[in-house]
């Protein structure tokens, strides 16, 4: 779809895995093979925990497909590929408690400020060397459009993100809604969505349902989905039309949000940039009624 941000190649080992040679493989597969690589994708990994039989009676295409399907992925056979994709969906959803083993072994000997502010910076590198430039610009232009109101959309640990940047942007351009994560709220805030409205929603590992299902009813609605996720891709991938992936891993048990502030930052700056006249005259308007309210000390 144009607009669309292209997810660069991985650099990192990570980036060999069975989602990736399957997308890698799409455009030279037979129609049964495309069919089955379809049925993977849209519920990916879940679609292939199962044995093969149950894979291509859920995908309708035979066994011998399937088994066809992951040898032209260089697979020496189904098994193979699972245990792959096992170690692929580990390292997405590690808890917290297996973070911190795994990065107390990788930074022994290491200050912490040290280790953590490396890995940061990596992460931001990586995150800028991935990012599509064009796709960055279309999704910059959907929230400076004055006539798309805006929503976002948190989980657990992005929630803050999401407020941050609701908060930044109303400011800049108005009607833009932070919405809340209670499923409860959702009916009243669809209820009004138009065709073209568009909603940011983040979602990094571990991936939550909650995040997913709205981002699906938003997309049923006619909202312009943009989605803020890890490298690995949220699941409501599916649903957005646009995709900022960041790299978030650090030495600790929480990966780091660091990277998604730098795309949020970024994206203000973009915003502001395009509608510099507007923006101007709300701000010097805001700082106005700040004076009256008296909510900061004036500089002596």
């Amino acid at each position: 779809m144009q607009g669309r941000p292209v997810l660069e190649p991985d650099p990192s080992p990570h980036s060999d895995t069975p989602e990736s040679r399957l997308r890698a493989a799409l455009p030279d597969l037979t129609r049964a093979e495309r069919q089955l690589a379809a049925y993977i994708l849209a519920s990916y990994p879940v679609s292939v925990l199962g044995p093969v039989a149950a894979v291509a009676r859920a995908a309708g295409v035979s066994g011998p497909t399937v088994v066809r399907l992951v040898q032209k992925l260089g697979y020496s056979g189904y098994a193979g590929f699972q245990a792959q994709l096992r170690e692929d969906v580990s390292e997405k959803l590690a808890s917290p408690l297996a973070k911190h083993e795994k990065w107390r072994r990788a930074s022994a000997g290491d200050h912490v400020l040290d280790a953590f502010a490396a890995k940061v910076a990596e992460n931001v590198t990586a995150t800028l060397g991935q990012m599509d430039r064009a796709g960055f610009d279309v999704v910059a232009a959907l929230l400076a459009d004055p006539a798309r109101r805006v929503a976002m959309l948190g989980g657990r640990l992005t929630q803050p993100v999401a407020e941050y940047f609701a908060i930044t942007l109303r400011i800049t351009r108005g009607e833009v809604t932070l919405l809340s994560s209670l499923p409860n709220t959702w009916p009243p805030a669809l209820l009004d969505t138009r065709p073209g409205d568009v909603l940011v929603a983040f979602d990094i590992r571990r991936y939550e349902a909650s995040v997913l299902q709205f981002v699906e009813l938003a997309r049923e609605q006619g909202a312009e989905v943009v989605l803020i996720t890890d490298r690995w891709v949220s699941p409501a991938a599916v649903h957005a039309q646009h995709i900022l992936p960041c790299h978030i891993e650090a030495p600790g048990a929480w990966d780091s949000i660091a990277a998604l502030v730098l795309v949020v930052e970024a994206l203000l700056a973009a915003v502001q940039a395009r509608t510099w006249e507007t923006t101007e005259t709300r701000l010097r308007r805001m700082e106005a009624l700040y004076d009256r309210a008296r909510l900061f000390r004036r500089p002596r």
